[in-house]
Formats: structure tokens, sequence, C-alpha cells
């Protein structure tokens, strides 16, 4: 087996606990040499070289061999990067599950949008048998806010079901099907030919707050949103206000600030706005075990991380 070679040491998992007894026996299978703890059971900290969290102990000095911190997540904006050791590696998940998982997130979302799903989900409520006009996918126009690993994968299976794709990044990309925008001066242009805007941004300094009301009202009139970001690049007053007045048609949220909100807040019983709590994608344990074992793998040969966060740009 590839991982045999792997150095024994303490391997510490603290996010959620049910997964984290998959993570338990898929590591025993494969990498037994390793001895793999579920937080608070740390064992000897002294022997712990390796974690996985969603959110780090606050102590990491109390893990004096600790060589890697791997995100439980593919986004790493939960963590105090200023806060982390800098010799200490932080590398983000890129298995292939939350891919798959954020793919068919973004198509469901982007069909019953382009379906009009909500508005016979009220028809049947009012016992109305009205149809509505179908357009093909090649009449809505996407476009995709991000160009990460998880962009592309929803991007391809958009592209594939014939929608007209368009992303945005900071730095340029070329996509087959899509048409790339890439930089501050070729948002307005990006924006302008999105029916339907989906957020896949990471969250930094740049993106915070920045699905606000300026770039609700660069859309198209009865544009729709869906947000799989971060709960933090959204102005939530600006979105209720581009709904009510008609700017935005509908929206569907994955993630809030905070989660979930409060019992009382306008999200919860708003009519265009579909709420779901955090699910686009999750981590599988079976391909996030191979892909950490793989990592832990280069770094014991010295090889280049996959997911690497790289702290300047904050992803």
């Amino acid at each position: 087996m590839r991982w045999s070679e792997l150095p024994a040491g303490t391997f510490l998992y603290k996010a959620d606990p049910q997964r984290g007894a998959e993570w338990a026996r898929l590591f025993a299978r494969h990498a037994p040499q390793l001895d793999f703890r579920i937080w608070p059971d740390v064992g000897d900290p002294a022997k712990v070289r390796y974690l996985a969290a969603w959110l780090p102990p606050d102590d990491l000095g109390a893990f004096p061999r600790l060589e890697l911190i791997f995100s439980i997540g593919a986004g790493i904006d939960q963590f105090d990067l200023a806060a982390l050791p800098p010799e200490l590696p932080l590398v983000r998940m890129v298995e292939p599950g939350i891919a798959a998982g954020m793919a068919e997130y973004v198509t469901l979302a982007v069909l019953a949008i382009h379906r009009q799903w909500a508005t016979y989900a009220a028809q049947q409520r009012k016992h109305a048998w009205r149809a509505l006009r179908v357009r093909p996918a090649s009449a809505c126009r996407v476009g995709v806010l991000g160009l990460g690993v998880l962009a592309q994968a929803a991007l391809a299976q958009l592209v594939r079901l014939g929608f007209d794709c368009a992303g945005w990044s900071r730095s340029a990309r070329a996509l087959d099907g899509v048409a790339c925008h890439a930089g501050a001066a070729a948002l307005p242009d990006f924006l302008a030919r999105c029916d339907i805007l989906v957020c896949l941004l990471p969250l930094t300094a740049d993106t915070r707050n920045i699905l606000n009301r300026a770039l609700f009202d660069a859309l198209p009139r009865g544009a729709a949103l869906v947000h799989v970001g971060r709960g933090g690049h959204l102005v939530q007053q600006d979105l209720l206000d581009a709904l009510n007045d008609g700017q935005l048609a509908q929206a569907v949220l994955d993630v809030c600030e905070p989660e979930p909100p409060p019992a009382d807040h306008p999200f919860w019983e708003h009519p265009a706005i579909v709420l779901t709590p955090h699910i686009a994608s999750m981590t599988q344990p079976e391909t996030a075990v191979t892909v950490v074992l793989d990592n832990l793998l280069r770094h014991h040969r010295g090889q280049a991380l996959e997911g690497l966060v790289e702290r300047t740009r904050g992803y």
C-alpha cells in the first residue's frame, strides 16, 4: 500500500465527530501506523504531527511537533491566518466529493430558477393549473463569480446542459464553453450579462460585502442570485431591498452570517428566498482520507502539497 512509508505519529481530527469516526475507520485500514484521534482526545500532545480541523484549537503551541494543518472544508476563511505560525503549512480540502456536491447544488438551483419551480410551487398551493413559457437553457445567461475548482465543476455541468455561461475571477482563466472575464475593470460587463449570478468566491478582505446594492444594480432587472460562497460576502439588507423592489427576482442562499440566522430574521419567511443550511457540498470521508494521505506522502517526500494555501492571497 502506497501509504505504508508514512512515519508513525498522531493525526488529530477536530470537526464533526460522526464523520470523524468514518475517518478513523479509513485511517485504520489504510495507514494503521498513524494514531488517529478525535478531539478532545488528543493523547500525548507532543506526538501530534498533523491536524485536520474546521476550527483549530486555540492554543496550537500545545502541539510542539505539529507539521501540517488541513482545513476540513474547501474554504479557509474560518481560520485566523494571522494567528497561525507562519512556518506551519495550511492545506485546504481539494477532494473530488466537494466539487461534485457543489456542481449538483448549483445545477439544481439554476435549473429550479430557470424552470420557474418556485412559481409552480406557489401555484400548486393556490390550486392553479397554469403553464408558463418554457425557454431553452441557451436563452438563460448564467455567470459565476470565482473560477476555482468548485466553480469550474459547476460550470462544466451547466455548459453540458446548454446554458450560456460566463465566469469572473481576479486573474485571467480559460475554460471551454465559458466566456471568462478577469479583473475589476471587467466586472460591470460580466454582471450585465447575468440572468442568474452564482457566487463561489473565496472570502477575503477584498471580497467581503461584495454582494451589495451596487453589484445587484449592475445585474439585469429581474436577475436571480445563487449564493454558495460565504455569509460574509453578502450585505443582507441590500439583498432584501433588491428583492423587495424587483431588481432581483429571487435568491437561493446556502450560507449566512451568522449561521443559522436568528429566529426572527426576514430570510426565513421571505417568499423570494430559498434558504438551505450550508449543505451545498460536504467533504466525503472516503475521498477526503485518500487526498489527505496522499498529501502526507508528498509532505514526507518533500514534494509540493496539493491545496497549499497562499497566505498573502488568503486562499
